[in-house]
């Protein structure tokens, strides 16, 4: 065995993140509309629907879906963000279920945001991208809402995922 973590491990830890925030949310909502400041987000509530669209339009990309347009996303209420990460959940489900699936075949994407050393990845990188995307944007949303005066008790960290051993 390698010592590796696999993709479905990340996803599982994706996905337990994604839960806590969405309950966590429910149960705060005036943490919603805190001032965020984090890659353009103006409230929390805009990271909330940047971080599960992202994982979305990844997922769709990867598939080779047609990707949803921004203009088509929704930026509320919250159950309608939740349901961007359930889509995007099980794509990703379904791509990691998929015996014939390719990771190591590459993409070639022609966005003016990436560098052109990274413009033809793998999906595999493609897939780690997203799901860590999301880790990395939550790690930051539990600094801003314990820093507002929200405490989350966020576990964010990989060691405390139930999602491997």
């Amino acid at each position: 065995m390698t010592p590796a973590i696999t993709l479905e491990e990340l996803l599982a830890w994706n996905h337990e993140a994604a839960a806590f925030w969405n309950t966590y949310l429910q149960d705060n909502p005036d943490a919603l509309e805190l001032q965020c400041g984090i890659g353009g987000a103006i409230t929390v509530q805009d990271l909330v629907s940047h971080i599960w669209a992202v994982e979305l339009r990844w997922g769709q990309r990867i598939a080779g879906h047609p990707e949803t347009p921004r203009e088509d996303l929704p930026n509320g209420p919250l159950y309608a963000l939740y349901g961007l990460h359930e889509q995007a959940f099980r794509i990703f489900q379904t791509l990691l279920n998929d015996p014939t699936q390719n990771w190591d075949a590459t993409r070639t994407m022609a966005y003016d945001w990436l560098p052109p050393h990274a413009r033809t990845p793998s999906l595999r990188k493609l897939a780690a991208h997203a799901l860590f995307h999301s880790q990395r944007h939550w790690a930051q949303l539990a600094t801003l809402v314990r820093a507002a005066g929200f405490p989350s008790a966020f576990q964010g960290d990989l060691l405390f995922s139930s999602g491997l051993s």
